[in-house]
């Protein structure tokens, strides 16, 4: 890879037709119900309201289908890498039925959705591979795709694929998709806009009163009153329920780059060996498709996230000849405690509020479940799969106590151990390089300090504006990060994702009170 064939960024983005940003309100509004988030989950929540007569706002404080959703490996699958066996152990046969359906009724809700509107998206048909090269995992291959055929799905147990090097075994689930995440989302919105429904963009909600009605408050003071609220923020920026105690996030990294059309694969395939690695092709140009190659699970801000990039791209490059990178940026994404997604009222006592949030990295299938779930629960209507998806349910401190506390205890390493290892090794500002940040001791306090390429520095607060632990430079994307809970900011502090809503404060390094 080198810097002429490398484009910083997702190539999701950089297709989609995307006009001028939508405004911000114009001053305080009322809704039926107001939906916070515009990716997939917000979104798609907001359609189904909509189309069912509700009077809908969506608040995104960036611009839609341009978080997480605009940096996904865009697929639309029911098969989850290993989840089904998992299920079956943990939530019984049932509970492994109910996910497996509730997963495919999202990806046939798609489709008739692309169909409805005639949505130009991509949108291909393939199988999808679940495997390992390690022949010390068959036994949990096969495990796993007894499970989902247990569960409803079209699997089974394999021990070849199209992919250019030999596999130990796999699950396949044949009739899943892949597409274009962000020409669906945009077709999506535009429908949704000339049903009545209203889009607003560089709208941050920073304020929430639950109540008859709710009112929220964004940053720039406007009051929006509505009597239902839904929470699709990725992360919950409003998490009464203490939902984060049950999230994990974690970043990945993605790379993308053209391959000859006869040695692209067609179907998915994906593995959890060797901190993941994931695989699937796209439409690009004639001769020619897109490898889009996904993995390196780590905890933001806590690798060289560089290094990570430069192991991603070696590992596609040395197994699909021809490989050239031309695209390569990282997502984020949130894992529940028991590999469930929460969504749902909010918490007990929450009428009018509800949440998706704890995808797992399936948030496309996800997203749509997500939509059709509470546009239903809002109806007051019943759902078969309600149960297993509310975050308000019953039993999960059993199925979840260890991983539970494992979170909870790293959680607690990055808020005491950060603190006392920039103790022992301090740093000044001086000792920053360009292009470079780090967290030093200014006086009494922590100090994000960062120096640009032509040498200036700045600094912020090193405290993440959300729970306050102390943030961590990554270098590759030029952002601070918190290992706690995901926030992520701009060198100058601003918030480029949440949960955290408020920037960190700047600071004036000059001054020994900072």
């Amino acid at each position: 890879m080198n810097a002429e064939t490398r484009t910083q960024g997702s190539y999701w983005l950089q297709t989609a037709p995307r006009g001028e940003p939508a405004p911000q309100p114009s001053g305080d509004i009322t809704v039926e119900v107001a939906v916070i988030g515009g990716g997939i989950a917000g979104l798609s929540t907001a359609w189904e309201l909509v189309r069912q007569g509700r009077e809908v706002a969506v608040l995104e404080a960036d611009r839609i289908a341009a978080g997480v959703t605009g940096h996904t490996t865009a697929k639309l699958s029911a098969q989850h890498t290993l989840v089904y066996d998992h299920l079956r152990r943990t939530r019984g046969p049932e509970g492994a039925r109910l996910y497996a359906r509730s997963q495919t009724a999202a990806i046939e809700h798609a489709a008739g959705i692309v169909d409805e509107l005639g949505i130009d998206c991509e949108w291909e048909e393939a199988s999808a591979f679940t495997y390992a090269e390690d022949r010390r995992r068959v036994g949990e291959l096969r495990a796993e795709a007894e499970a989902a055929r247990e569960a409803g799905l079209p699997a089974d147990f394999v021990t070849e694929s199209e992919l250019p090097f030999p596999i130990a075994g796999a699950v396949r689930v044949t009739n899943q998709v892949q597409f274009h995440p962000c020409k669906y989302l945009l077709a999506l919105a535009g429908d949704l806009r000339r049903r009545g429904g209203a889009v607003y963009e560089g709208t941050r909600v920073v304020g929430l009163s639950e109540g008859e009605p709710c009112v929220l408050r964004t940053d720039a003071g406007v009051s929006v009153r509505a009597d239902e609220v839904v929470v699709a923020t990725h992360y919950p920026v409003f998490d009464r329920a203490l939902l984060f105690t049950r999230l994990s996030p974690r970043r990945e990294l993605v790379v993308a780059g053209t391959i000859e059309e006869e040695r692209a694969p067609r179907d998915m395939h994906i593995t959890p060996e060797q901190s993941t690695r994931s695989v699937r092709s796209a439409p690009y140009r004639d001769g020619t498709r897109l490898l889009v190659v996904t993995g390196e699970h780590i905890t933001p801000g806590t690798a060289d996230v560089e290094e990570r990039f430069a192991r991603l791209s070696a590992w596609a490059g040395d197994r699909f000849e021809g490989f050239t990178v031309t695209h390569r940026w990282a997502t984020q994404d949130n894992d529940s405690t028991d590999s469930v997604p929460l969504v749902g009222p909010m918490r007990a006592g929450s009428d009018h509020t509800y949440v998706a949030t704890g995808f797992g990295g399936w948030g496309l299938s996800g997203g749509i479940m997500a939509g059709r779930l509470i546009s239903d629960l809002v109806h007051g209507r019943e759902v078969e799969w309600a149960g297993l998806y509310d975050p308000r349910r019953l039993g999960t401190v059993v199925r979840e106590g260890a991983t539970f506390l494992k979170n909870q205890a790293k959680v607690g390493r990055h808020f005491l151990g950060d603190r006392l290892s920039s103790v022992t090794r301090p740093l000044t500002p001086e000792d920053v390089p360009r292009g470079e940040g780090a967290v030093v001791r200014v006086g009494a306090r922590h100090c994000a300090v960062h120096r640009d390429e032509k040498g200036e520095l700045r600094a912020v607060s090193a405290r993440c504006t959300h729970l306050g632990c102390l943030v961590a430079f990554n270098r590759a994307e030029q952002a601070w990060e918190c290992p706690c809970h995901g926030s992520r900011f701009a060198p100058d502090g601003s918030i480029l994702q949440g949960p955290a809503v408020r920037p960190l404060e700047r600071r004036d390094i000059g001054s020994r009170d900072t």
